[in-house]
């Protein structure tokens, strides 16, 4: 899969370095990747979230960050939309909901 927005991870991890290690395996595997649809991502992150319009969500670390994409997988391509913290997610999402 060729990923689409890696300064944003590479950000996030100056920032959060105990998220390094996790974000650039994430990265290398999703790299090496053929992702045709949701089941091929389930596969290898059991834990992915699948909401509407191809974003996916990833744990990162268990739970502590989360990884925010979008998948186009007739293109293979992953596009970083967001990532952050855990509780920076929920209020994130608790700000766009209303």
């Amino acid at each position: 899969m060729r990923v689409v927005g890696e300064l944003r991870l590479r950000e996030f991890t100056s920032v959060y370095s105990d998220a390094k290690s996790r974000i650039e395996t994430w990265l290398s595997e999703t790299k090496e990747a053929n992702w045709a649809r949701p089941q091929d991502i389930k596969r290898s992150y059991s834990s992915a979230s699948f909401l509407a319009d191809r974003v996916v969500i990833f744990n990162i670390k268990g739970n502590k960050y989360r990884l925010e994409t979008k998948v186009s997988y007739k293109l293979g391509e992953v596009e970083i939309l967001w990532v952050g913290t855990h509780k920076d997610y929920m209020k994130r999402n608790k700000q766009l909901r209303r």
